[in-house]
Parts: C-alpha cells; sequence; structure tokens
C-alpha cells in the first residue's frame, strides 16, 4: 500500500502487486484490472497499440478491434450460406441433419464399389468425386450416429477417392470425440494445407494440442483462427486468453527458478515504495555523528540507514545486506524489532513475501506499539491477495496508535485501489489532518476527487499542492497525468517538464524517471512523435536501466510502429526485470501476445494482408494509448 497511483489496479491474486510506487500510473495505462474474477488480465484495456496488426490490438484491448464493415447479407442468402456450411459437416444428430431421402446411407455406400488405392487408380474423376460424395454424406450420418468408428473408415475411403479438406476435418472431428488428440493433429494438419484459412481444422488442432500441453501451438492456431474471423467468435477468443495465461505461466516457472532472489527492483521502484511512509529522524544512537563498530549489529544497521538514504541502487543493495548483517551479529538491543522491520521490507522488495512476512511477525513481537511492522505487513497480505489479513493487520495498528497518519494514508490506499474512493477520500483527509505536512496524501486526496468525477475539486486540490508544496516534484508529475487525461496535452508537458528539472536539481544521482516516461506518452498521444517519445525512454533507462516501467513503454512504442520484434525484446526484458510471480506472467503474457503475433505472420503470410486491413480498421485507437485510467 506504498503510494500509488492515479488508478492503481485492482486485486486480483496474481495481479501486480498493490504495495508499489508510483509506478502503477503508468502501468495502469497499459492493464486493465478492473474485472476481479479474473487471475490474470492478459488484455490491456484502451490501449490500442497497433496500427499494422490487429491480432495484437486485441491482445492488447479489452474489447474486441474495430474492423471493417462487411456487406450485409439477405435473409435468404444468409439462409443459403448457413446450409451451404451445415452440409459440409458432420451432422450431430440424425435428426438434425435435414438430409433429403435420397441421401446415400451407410448401407447405400457399403454398396459402392470396394475402394482402395488400386481400385481408386481405375476410377475416372467424375467417379471419384461422386463416390467422394457419397462416401463423406454417409461419414456424416454414421458420426451423427455416434458409429465414429464406421464414420472413421467411410472418411478415410472418401479422402482416397479424392483428398479434401473438409473429409480431413470431418475425420478428425471423429478422432476428437475418441480423444485421440495425436490423430487429430494429423488430420487437421492436412486438412490446413489444403486450405490453410480453415476456421475449423484451426480450432479442431487448437483444442487437440491443448490436449496435448502444448500450448504454444494451441495459442498460435486460436490466434489464426481469431484473425481469420476477425474475433467474431468468442469460444475462440475466450481460448486465447486462456492459452495465453497457461503459457505465459509455463514460461515464468523456468523464469522463477532461475531469477536471482537476491536481485532488488529499479530505484524508481524501491524509492517509491520507502517514501510511501513518512520520514523520520533517525534513531537516538544510530546517527552518522555516533561511531559504532562495523562489525557489531548496531554498526551494520546504521551503515544500511545511511545507505538508504542515498537512493541508487547500490546505495539500496548496501542497505539490504547491511540489515541482514545486523541480525546476524545481533546485540541489537531495543532497535532489534526495527532491524527486523527493515530487514522484512527489503526481503519483500526482492520478492521473498514469505521470509518478509516472518520478519515482520517478529518486530511485532518484540515491539507491539510499533505500527509500522502492522502497516508493512498490510501490504504485503494485499499484495498476495489476502485483503482480509490486510485489513485486519491496519485495524490492529489503530488498536495501537489511532493517531498515526501513516495508518489512515494505507488505509487509504486499500480503499482506492478496490475503487472505494468515499472511504478513501476520508482516510485521506484524516491523514492530512493528523499531519497536513506529507505530500502524498493531498496528492492520493486529489486523484481519488477525480476518480469521482469530481474534477474541478480535485484541480483545486493541485493548485493547493502547487501553491504549499511547490519544489516537490512529484506534485506535477501527477497533476501532468490528470492533465493528460483531460487531453490538456500542452499543459501536462509543461508539469513533466517542471518535475523533471526539479529531479535533476534535488536528486541529480537518484533522479525518478516517471516524468521522463509521462512526457513521451504525453508525446506520442499529442502528435504520434515516436522519435522524441523513445528517446525520452532511452534516456529515463541510461538514468534507471532496470525501470520495468520505462522498457514497457519502450515496448509499446515500437508495437505502434510495427516493430514487432524490437517490441517482443522488450518485452522479454520486461518479464526478467518483474519482482513476483504474478508481474512476471503478466509481463510475459505481453510477450506471448507479440510472439505469437510474429508466429501468425510466418506461418500464414496471407494473413499479413488481413491484418494489415485489421489494424487500419482500428483507425484513432491509437489516441487512447495512455488513456486506460
Amino acid at each position: 500500500m506504498s503510494r500509488a497511483s492515479a488508478a492503481p489496479p485492482p486485486t486480483p491474486p496474481l495481479a501486480r502487486p498493490v504495495a508499489i510506487p508510483v509506478e502503477s500510473s503508468i502501468w495502469s495505462r497499459f492493464t486493465n484490472w478492473a474485472s476481479e474474477n479474473k487471475a490474470l488480465v492478459y488484455t490491456i484495456a484502451g490501449v490500442a497499440v497497433v496500427v499494422t496488426s490487429a491480432g495484437v490490438v486485441y491482445y492488447l484491448n479489452d474489447a474486441k478491434p474495430k474492423v471493417a464493415a462487411q456487406p450485409k447479407l439477405s435473409k435468404k442468402e444468409r439462409r443459403k450460406r448457413k446450409e451451404a456450411e451445415r452440409q459440409q459437416e458432420p451432422s450431430k444428430s440424425p435428426s438434425s441433419s435435414g438430409e433429403q431421402s435420397k441421401t446415400p446411407t451407410v448401407e447405400a455406400a457399403d454398396e459402392l464399389p470396394e475402394i482402395t488405392e488400386d481400385t481408386v487408380a481405375t476410377f475416372s474423376d467424375e467417379q471419384r468425386r461422386d463416390y467422394a460424395l457419397q462416401l463423406k454424406n454417409a461419414g456424416n450420418k454414421a458420426y451423427g450416429s455416434k458409429d465414429y468408428n464406421k464414420a472413421i473408415d467411410l472418411y478415410s475411403k472418401a479422402i482416397l477417392c479424392k483428398p479434401d479438406s473438409i473429409f480431413y476435418s470431418n475425420r478428425a472431428a471423429c478422432y476428437n470425440a475418441l480423444s485421440v488428440w495425436d490423430k487429430v493433429v494429423e488430420d487437421t494438419t492436412a486438412a490446413i494445407s489444403l486450405d490453410p484459412t480453415y476456421v475449423k481444422a484451426l480450432n479442431r488442432r487448437a483444442n487437440a494440442y491443448e490436449h496435448l500441453s502444448q500450448f504454444s501451438e494451441s495459442l498460435l492456431d486460436y490466434t489464426a483462427s481469431c484473425i481469420i474471423d476477425e474475433f467474431k467468435t468468442d469460444s475462440s477468443t475466450n481460448a486465447v486468453e486462456r492459452l495465453l495465461k497457461k503459457v505465459a505461466e509455463q514460461k515464468a516457472e523456468d523464469i522463477i527458478k532461475s531469477k536471482d532472489p537476491n536481485k532488488l527492483p529499479s530505484p524508481t521502484f524501491v524509492s517509491n515504495y520507502i517514501q510511501s511512509f513518512r520520514s523520520k529522524p533517525r534513531p537516538e544512537g544510530l546517527e552518522d555523528d555516533v561511531e559504532l563498530e562495523e562489525s557489531t549489529g548496531l554498526g551494520q544497521l546504521q551503515i544500511g540507514l545511511a545507505a538508504m538514504e542515498k537512493k541508487t541502487h547500490e546505495g539500496y543493495e548496501e542497505a539490504a545486506n547491511a540489515f541482514e548483517k545486523a541480525l546476524e551479529y545481533g546485540d541489537l538491543g531495543e532497535y532489534e524489532a526495527l532491524a527486523y522491520n527493515l530487514r522484512g521490507t527489503f526481503r519483500n522488495l526482492r520478492g521473498s513475501q514469505e521470509q518478509a512476512l516472518r520478519d515482520m511477525d517478529k518486530s511485532i513481537e518484540l515491539d507491539p506499539s510499533y505500527t509500522q511492522s502492522y502497516v508493512k505487513r498490510a501490504s504485503m497480505h494485499l499484495e498476495m491477495g489476502d485483503r482480509n489479513s490486510a485489513a485486519a493487520d491496519l485495524e490492529q495498528a489503530l488498536s495501537q496508535n489511532d493517531t498515526d497518519p501513516d495508518i489512515f494514508y494505507h488505509r487509504a490506499q486499500l480503499h482506492f485501489i478496490h475503487g472505494e474512493f468515499q472511504d478513501a477520500a476520508k482516510d485521506y483527509q484524516k491523514s492530512i489532518d493528523l499531519d497536513p505536512s506529507f505530500i502524498f496524501s493531498h496528492i492520493q486526496l486529489g486523484v481519488t476527487q477525480y476518480k469521482m468525477g469530481s474534477v474541478a475539486s480535485s484541480m483545486a486540490t493541485f493548485r493547493r499542492c502547487v501553491k504549499n508544496f511547490d519544489t516537490v516534484p512529484d506534485v506535477y508529475n501527477y497533476y501532468g497525468e490528470l492533465l493528460l487525461d483531460q487531453s490538456k496535452y500542452e499543459e501536462a508537458i509543461q508539469k513533466f517538464d517542471t518535475a523533471m528539472e526539479m529531479e535533476k536539481q534535488t536528486k541529480p544521482m537518484a533522479m525518478n524517471v516517471l516524468p521522463l516516461i509521462n512526457k513521451a506518452l504525453a508525446l506520442f498521444q499529442q502528435k504520434m512523435e515516436f522519435s522524441e517519445a523513445e528517446k525520452l525512454c532511452e534516456k529515463a533507462l541510461i538514468i534507471d536501466p532496470e525501470c520495468d516501467i520505462a522498457v514497457a513503454t519502450m515496448a509499446q512504442l515500437l508495437l505502434q510502429q510495427g516493430k514487432i520484434t524490437e517490441a517482443l525484446q522488450y518485452f522479454e526484458r520486461a518479464a526478467e526485470l518483474a519482482r513476483t510471480p504474478g508481474e512476471i506472467v503478466n509481463a510475459l503474457s505481453y510477450a506471448e501476445a507479440t510472439r505469437t503475433q510474429i508466429q501468425v505472420q510466418e506461418k500464414y503470410p496471407q494473413l499479413a494482408a488481413k491484418l494489415q486491413g485489421m489494424g487500419a480498421g482500428a483507425g484513432g485507437m491509437g489516441a487512447t494509448f495512455a488513456g486506460a485510467r
């Protein structure tokens, strides 16, 4: 429950953690976690990022893409089309086949000449076509009667007479009913080789691949199917979502196994998390002017606290290691609870949540009045999707000290994250009443007012923030975000520029790169200035190479320009930088959506023009690139 953004997402079990810094204000433009019944949502609501490839447009939008209008068929033409499709596929039951009495029965098919490779070679072309049709119709009859083995035999003979994509697909349907998945793949592959745009064959093969746990192959086929029918079939689009999640989770396991457990996230992330708690003076006896031996617990605690104040990657790494050593050396006296709190904080930032929870438990056990440990434990519980435990932690903290403004601030964050804006506004105001000097309570109150639709009140709050906290860059950054949301581009860019200049002046060695990224998005949204936007993201990555938000933004900008292969590299980098399993799955979902786009165009080049047309059909959607709040 750190300093959240203008729109931090709700909290499904695998969502990006809610105890997160300001970055989520930008992530929220890429990711819509509004559907709390989904463990992972791979779509990105409101973010239409691809002009040249509608497959990724679909992946990156919660709604289906706009497509070119199709000529409306008359009722008679629609009936004819449905009847033709019905006759081409196996009937579900004899009674629903609608075939005339002259349609060959299975017995009638048995009266045909013997069908073998040798005999078929003696038939004329007309005989082959006629016999193949009779055998196919008889096969449909057998299929409708659930005599699948008989149907397989009839379809096989039809294929001998005349190889046809429909015959292969129908035989695959029989194997599908018998759960012989390798045979389904074999026959649907044959059908697709004859008709690469055969949607039913693609869907059948995709289903078989999924049963064989070949999820990447299944995802590719379902995606191709969706592109062919322009994402009009819910079952296929739902399958794409399901498979995308499976593939991402499967690949996430490998990343998690190889991930360095001691690696901290970007200094931007760490700084914003730490700043979500009011800063306090060093505990007495741990100030810089007090000489302590490095080989003691108190000495390491002092080193760690000093290193945190650097707000750099190296400083945070030094602090994390020092807090580990402090508890190893021991003899911390009254500061033992503080040491567990700080070690737990950095263990949580490294993604070791269970260890971090144990440290917070120990801190509370040693000093039940230390309310910050309750609040941090609440943030961890909420990050893990356990809202009830988080709320209980905050109530325990209030029972210890009901005048601690940090508790009300973080309880407001809990309400905000879950869309309970009235309750959030009350708690932000309570936090301000108890301590008006904490800027983020004011900022979040203004953002909450905006979310409630009180735009005038929100803007007034930010104007007061500018007046009372005129040297704090975060004020201008957040103010700019809300102006950008109102399409007031020039004013927003001005605010981002001010924030960047203040960052340079006040924190030259530990700049917050988010104003740079925000300006990049503003320039893109206003003028489609890809080059300038990319330069700003590159600058952000020079300052903070580990900033996953800068990496993801660069990926989106590349994707928008149709530079799909380059975008994929950035999405994969974002997955490497992700901190928790949920974050990794989220990042990989983007990567797999992009990878599948590339594979579709490579494997089905005939779909490239269709993708181009569908992307063009999404015209105007790019304007919402940064608008999903």
